[in-house]
């Protein structure tokens, strides 16, 4: 009994011990930082307040170490590590489709007519370049009948290559590479502090392919962080990138360096810090990451980057050719003091001049953002569709809204409390024309009249089992849905029915008459398992308008007979289809690079996108190529890539 009571006094005094230790540090961070107020500061003719030296920035992040550690109720570990978020995160009016040497050539699937995206595979009509397993392969494909595997450029292990540009002779290859080399003083800092800090720079390396088979290393951009994305109008590129730094090193000395740091070969090789006068921040932030964006042009290799940094993160990414948007979840912003903690969504607006990048305003929304697709410009107007709560919280039910702000993000329209009870699946603003997809159980197709800004309505509702992910244009009066089909399923003590997905499911959707949208044709492939990129990256998807042709990768599953839950593989690859208004879904081809009849999936050769050339269609996977007549799609040639 005396040896139980010796232990818990032991481990009391080691509280008590600790809880001084923390104290006393908090109270000479405080001396030094002062109380933990929000850093003041005001906009002036529309530009953001600048960081003045390192004692403000220090100053910033103490605060936020502060509320964490007020917020985590005074005993809660600080040190998470943020830098475990530093991973790569990341739907299509037209593709980018061009004419090259006279041949027509298909371009990615992109959301905004004009704007490039990044993307693993891209061509130019007589070369396909492939993002594949830590290389990049350039493949020849001048004739279909004679692929040649020409180059491959390839990376130290500090680099990861992930995706791809490509303007007139010149790739971009944008990554990641990672390293423990940092500043002298963060390295004391950090040998103190019993830790390794790991640095993430996102890379852009720009190579003259002009002879393909000898591309050349031209120039090298870095951002410290992790990519967040990129668009490219023109030959301009804009570059995003993520940093969160390691901010809590600060309880262990102020020496620790906590500027972002950049790189562009123009100028040095070496990486350098922003400069404390270029941090600009939003009064009142508490955001603890930076946003870097970087402006170069493709077709002016020795002009400067045009670099600007702000704190505050940006999540998904919606860009027009005058302007680009971030959209931040909010997690600080909640009342906390509410029983259904909802997080809110900070919108970032930037000017896009040429390489000027400059900050045009900021606001908030109630609720969150799916996706890319979730935002929207129109005649000067942003539109974003939200959605607020849990869809299965049935005491505080879900809801979406849909609000619409001027030029100076001042909120004009908004049409709130959508499907409640459900969530946004997919979105696609079509001009005056908005297209929602909500779900539970059903699939609710909202269509939405958006032409008078201030009173956006909602036309029609179409409900249908199953839900689109996805929404593809395919005109004016017509949409295309990408998802899957789904069933309800009761069992003995359940209150509610479960619903479950089943195969993935293609709809098009004729809006001819918006108050009564009707699912005009079906497609379901596959059973429960079934599942395809284009689901989650619109990228995935090859269409061409013209011909009907629409195409994607998938793997396909089919149900076990006496067994909801077990699936059987039957195939990997695919599958290639016409789409009409006459006739719907036709399926013209399933092209796979598997060897044989599997029984699992194969990784090497899974089918990652399909790209045409002219009349000729092409796959490829990690291991091989293949070509095809666009005509009658027989199998031309194939190329193994390993």
């Amino acid at each position: 009994m005396k040896r139980k009571w010796v232990i818990g006094l032991s481990i009391l005094l080691g509280l008590l011990l600790a809880s001084i230790a923390i104290y006393t540090k908090e109270a000479r961070l405080a001396a030094k930082y002062g109380s933990g107020n929000e850093l003041e500061g005001e906009m002036v003719n529309g530009t953001l307040p600048v960081i003045e030296d390192k004692a403000q920035l220090n100053k910033y992040f103490y605060q936020i170490i502060k509320e964490e550690k007020q917020n985590q109720k005074f005993f809660t570990a600080i040190k998470e590590d943020k830098a475990s978020e530093e991973s790569s995160m990341d739907n299509a009016a037209s593709d980018t489709s061009s004419k090259a040497s006279g041949q027509e050539v298909s371009g990615t699937n992109v959301q905004v007519q004009g704007i490039d995206e990044a993307d693993i595979v891209k061509t130019d009509g007589e070369y396909i370049y492939q993002v594949v397993d830590g290389r990049v392969n350039i493949i020849s494909a001048k004739s279909a009948e004679k692929m040649e595997h020409v180059a491959s450029i390839q990376f130290q292990q500090t680099f990861s290559p992930s995706q791809l540009f490509l303007d007139k002779g010149q790739l971009l290859i944008i990554g990641y590479s990672y390293s423990y080399e940092t500043n002298t003083a963060e390295k004391k800092v950090a040998a103190d502090s019993l830790y390794a800090p790991m640095n993430e720079m996102t890379r852009a390396l720009v190579y003259d392919v002009k002879d393909p088979t000898k591309p050349i290393l031209e120039r090298e951009i870095s951002l410290e962080g992790y990519l967040s994305s990129a668009r490219k109008i023109g030959s301009k590129v804009y570059l995003i990138a993520n940093h969160f730094p390691q901010y809590w090193l600060l309880e262990d000395g102020d020496e620790v360096d906590l500027r972002p740091r950049y790189s562009d070969s123009v100028n040095k090789e070496e990486a350098t810090s922003v400069s404390y006068d270029e941090i600009q921040y939003i009064p009142g932030s508490k955001e603890a990451n930076y946003t870097t964006i970087a402006a170069f042009d493709l077709a002016e290799p020795s002009q400067e980057a045009k670099i600007t940094t702000y704190l505050g993160s940006g999540g998904q990414l919606y860009m027009s050719k005058e302007n680009l948007y971030l959209a931040l979840m909010n997690w600080r912003s909640a009342d906390e003091r509410e029983e259904a903690f909802t997080p809110r969504t900070m919108i970032y607006k930037f000017g896009i001049n040429q390489l000027e990048v400059t900050f045009q305003g900021s606001t908030e929304v109630v609720g969150t953002v799916l996706n890319q697709f979730s935002m929207d410009e129109h005649n000067g107007y942003f539109r974003i569709a939200t959605t607020e709560g849990d869809s299965w919280d049935e005491s505080k039910p879900s809801k979406n809204h849909l609000i619409v702000f001027d030029k100076n993000l001042k909120q004009v329209g908004a049409l709130s409390d959508l499907a409640k009870g459900e969530r946004i699946y997919s979105a696609r603003f079509m001009g005056d024309r908005i297209y929602i997809v909500t779900f539970k159980e059903t699939d609710p197709l909202f269509v939405i009249d958006a032409s008078e800004p201030s009173n956006p309505t909602i036309l029609g509702e179409l409900k249908i089992p199953g839900f689109s992910n996805y929404l593809h244009p395919y005109d004016e009066n017509h949409i295309i849905g990408f998802g899957y089909d789904t069933k309800l399923v009761t069992m003995e003590g359940d209150k509610e029915p479960r619903v479950l997905t089943e195969g993935v499911k293609l709809s098009l959707f004729d809006i001819t008459d918006v108050s009564n949208p009707k699912e005009k044709f079906t497609e379901i492939i596959g059973g429960r398992g079934t599942y395809s990129p284009l689901n989650y990256d619109h990228k995935a998807l090859l269409y061409k308008r013209e011909n009907g042709l629409f195409a994607f990768p998938i793997n396909v599953y089919e149900s076990v007979k006496g067994n909801e839950y077990e699936q059987k593989f039957i195939f990997q690859g695919a599958y290639v289809y016409n789409v009409s208004l006459d006739k719907g879904f036709s399926l013209k081809s399933k092209i796979s690079h598997m060897k044989g009849k599997e029984l699992y999936e194969e990784w090497d050769n899974e089918i990652q996108r399909l790209v045409y050339i002219d009349k000729q269609l092409y796959a490829l996977s990690h291991s091989k190529i293949s070509s095809y007549s666009l005509e009658n799609y027989q199998f031309i040639s194939e190329l193994e890539l390993n």
